[in-house]
């Protein structure tokens, strides 16, 4: 140790020992206790002082209040923050109340939340942040029916409503989170804030603000994607109100995909090293923009009655005894009070009467019949461009020059559903809740019509429906619903759903919760496979058949065991679906499967009949600190040509989870991804959605490649902190989610979320 160390030490000691010294001085000066017992204290100086630590001051013997020389601080009662929060989830035809688990805290697998292949790595897509994405896992794929088809593929970011939660907090809550890959050439940021707050205990408000931005790791593929949404919510006893408006603004550079595959699979072969941002793709200053407004409302009025809640004696207040009613009377009271006992006990009986008369009975309001309105509106924008189209890359230019393309395409969706129900439990033979319910719904879009215009359409539906649901029993509920389509473009379409869950117990160790569910859809396609309009695809398929869909699955889960089996069927008739009609270019190899040797179109296709069976186990593992959660499905499609799925999907995350210090939770621990070869959906720009590879013209396998991840997962109280390092493998084989798109290399990704209550 040098000379400075030690006067450095030295100083530090001589300021401790100071300080210890003044601080037992004034301890012991402050704990004096006059011999009268006041609470004056005498000091050296003299004067003497009064306490008041009510109000964090001192009085001395002339009656000033002094802070002199002393930590007011000290005196002042600590403010404690309430924490405290739930949310819930709102189904979107009625407005009906599901509760939810609340997603900002939640610290399990917290490095998963900005992964754009999912929580299980179960989505192909194209490789940047935010970019569309397609499950490989047919029944956890959205098939019902959506206006904006274009919107479908950006479930990563965009989210829907009725999987936003609304939150009732103690305290104004804020959620801050960060995410950050890669430097300024390639990397991708995201920032999302969320804010909660009370009006009062049955009202709130609050919203969320989403920005994502990816370079990208290839070229010409930069994602930037913003979203605002803004809710407020009223749960009174007689009447509720949710509303909600959210908009988002998503831009795409569309690239085509890479040029060869080969620049992947067997880099040497071209005679030099590239890297991911050099390799050519087939389309380069080529985006897809959607601008997307939605708008939600529902509210219901309640009719009931006021029921008393029975309270258990031992909950009941206790009557005071006779001496502390009447110890609040004037003394002269009391006196005559003492001397004439018939008196007092007509006094305490009194008394008595009205302490009793001042006690409030509890009761709750008990709705029987509620009144629903819901209104959604939705509007969206949606353009093509591009200023720098590679030759023969589409095979139709319907108008205008493909180096310049500006196509635009507009939607707009109004939605007014009125219901009444009578509601469940509302006496004891009252085990279900009954609901009626009328739908109208307005369709108006613009598509192009050459280079003179837009070309409107309108449609409009009006529909009747009902439900029959049990949601308050302790082990069986259940919920049934049927919909018609009485006018307008739908007329005839049919859907009828049904669901139940059962808990059964299992001695004291365990609960087997059974999960089934059944459904029937007769529906006409939407719109966009029926119009769409643009410079490089055009249809109107006015003969399109109805699709027919019965579905069957289940669930089985123990809880305790962390064993979970999912078992599904579906059998549709005439399915509806995209599939790409490339053109081999003139001089080509018939057997080739390079992009560059085709021009590139997509269409509309429908299927006879196609059958769908799929299994998924899920099983989480535990010993002392180490954990291993596993995932395997198996799938089989009657017709892999029409929708190809992947026979065997398996996700498996073996990890330590551990403590330090009894304070920091730690996760740490690999995952890997893999899922068997299959001719997986090509993508296509001009629609910005996923179609099957054209069976004409030789195919693209992707598949039987671990993806492998490893990851630390930090949790300090409000702050959750990770970091992860994504296909560490990279360089070992066919690293393709989607045909052509490669996935990226190795990349090291940080995430950073912290909650505030103030």
């Amino acid at each position: 140790m040098n000379r400075t160390t030690y006067i450095q030490l030295f100083l530090l000691l001589a300021l401790w020992w100071g300080g210890c010294s003044q601080w037992s001085l004034v301890l012991a000066q402050a704990h004096r206790v006059n011999q009268d017992g006041s609470n004056t204290t005498l000091y050296d100086d003299g004067d003497s002082y009064i306490l008041a630590p009510e109000h964090g001051t001192y009085v001395d013997g002339a009656g000033n209040r002094t802070t002199w020389g002393r930590d007011t601080t000290r005196f002042k009662s600590k403010k404690n923050i309430p924490i405290g929060q739930y949310q819930w989830v709102l189904e979107p035809r009625l407005g009906t109340i599901i509760d939810a688990e609340n997603n900002d805290t939640v610290v399990h697998d917290f490095y998963k939340w900005n992964a754009t292949d999912g929580y299980t790595g179960e989505y192909n897509y194209l490789a940047n942040i935010g970019s569309p994405r397609l499950s490989r896992l047919y029944f956890n794929r959205n098939n019902t029916s959506d206006e904006f088809l274009f919107l479908q593929p950006f479930s990563f970011f965009r989210g829907s409503l009725q999987d936003f939660r609304f939150t009732n907090t103690k305290s104004p809550i804020t959620n801050l989170a960060y995410h950050s890959c890669g430097n300024r050439q390639t990397g991708e940021d995201r920032v999302r804030g969320y804010f909660a707050t009370n009006i009062n205990k049955r009202a709130g408000l609050g919203f969320k603000i989403d920005y994502s931005y990816g370079i990208g790791y290839y070229y010409a593929q930069p994602n930037s994607m913003f979203g605002s949404t803004f809710y407020g919510y009223y749960r009174g006893d007689r009447y509720n109100l949710h509303a909600y408006i959210g908009i988002n603004h998503m831009k795409m550079g569309e690239n085509g995909g890479i040029e060869d595959d080969r620049y992947i699979e067997d880099p040497l072969a071209f005679g030099q090293e590239y890297t991911s941002g050099n390799i050519p793709t087939m389309l380069s200053q080529t985006w897809n923009r959607n601008h997307e407004q939605h708008a939600y409302l529902t509210h219901r009025y309640n009719v009931g009655f006021s029921r008393t809640i029975e309270v258990p004696d031992s909950l009941k207040p206790t009557p005071p005894s006779a001496s502390a009613l009447i110890s609040n009377l004037p003394d002269s009271i009391q006196t005559i009070l003492r001397q004439d006992s018939v008196m007092r006990k007509l006094t305490v009986d009194s008394l008595l009467q009205v302490w009793n008369d001042t006690l409030t009975v509890p009761s709750e309001f008990v709705p029987v019949t509620s009144f629903i309105h819901t209104f959604e509106m939705s509007n969206l924008k949606h353009e093509y461009l591009s200023h720098n189209t590679t030759q023969n890359y589409y095979t139709h230019n319907y108008y205008g020059d493909t180096n310049e393309m500006s196509d635009l395409t507009r939607a707009l969706s109004v939605r007014n559903t009125f219901g009444v129900a009578l509601r469940e439990g509302f006496n004891k033979w009252a085990k279900m809740g009954i609901t009626l319910f009328g739908t109208h719904k307005l369709r108006s879009y613009k598509l192009m019509d050459g280079l003179n215009g837009m070309m409107p359409y309108t449609e409009h539906d009006i529909s009747v429906g009902g439900e029959l649901a049990r949601t308050q029993g302790s082990r069986f509920n259940y919920n049934a619903s049927g919909e018609v389509w009485l006018i307008g473009e739908h007329v005839g379409d049919l859907n009828i759903d049904g669901k139940t869950d059962l808990n059964i117990r299992l001695g004291k160790r365990d609960t087997l919760v059974a999960n089934l569910h059944a459904g029937f859809m007769h529906r006409k396609p939407t719109f966009f496979f029926r119009h769409f309009h643009s410079q490089c695809t055009w249809w109107d398929n006015y003969d399109l058949s109805r699709e027919v869909r019965f579905k069957g699955d289940g669930t089985l889960c123990l809880k305790k065991l962390g064993t979970k089996l999912q078992v599904g069927f579906e059998n549709v008739s005439n399915y509806t679906y995209f599939g790409m009609q490339n053109t081999l270019l003139k001089g080509k190899d018939a057997k080739s499967v390079i992009p560059t040797d085709f021009s590139h179109a997509v269409g509309v296709m429908q299927a006879d009949n196609v059958q769908v069976f799929g299994a998924s186990l899920s099983q989480d593992l535990k010993w002392k600190i180490v954990h291993w959660d596993n995932r395997i499905s198996y799938q089989m499609s009657s017709n892999q040509d029409v929708l190809p799925l992947p026979t065997v999907d398996i996700y498996t995350n073996l990890y330590l989870l551990f403590r330090i210090a009894k304070v920091m939770r730690v996760q740490l621990g690999a995952d890997m991804r893999f899922f068997t070869s299959y001719y997986a959906p090509d993508y296509s720009p001009a629609i910005q959605q996923f179609a099957v590879q054209d069976t004409n013209h030789e195919r693209v396998e992707i598949g039987n490649y671990p993806i492998i991840g490893a990851y630390a997962n930090l949790h300090l109280k409000r702050c959750r902190i990770y970091v992860s390092a994504r296909h560490v493998n990279a360089g070992s084989g066919h690293s393709f989610l989607v045909p052509h798109y490669p996935i990226n290399p190795m990349t090291i990704h940080f995430g950073l979320s912290w909650n505030f209550f103030n």
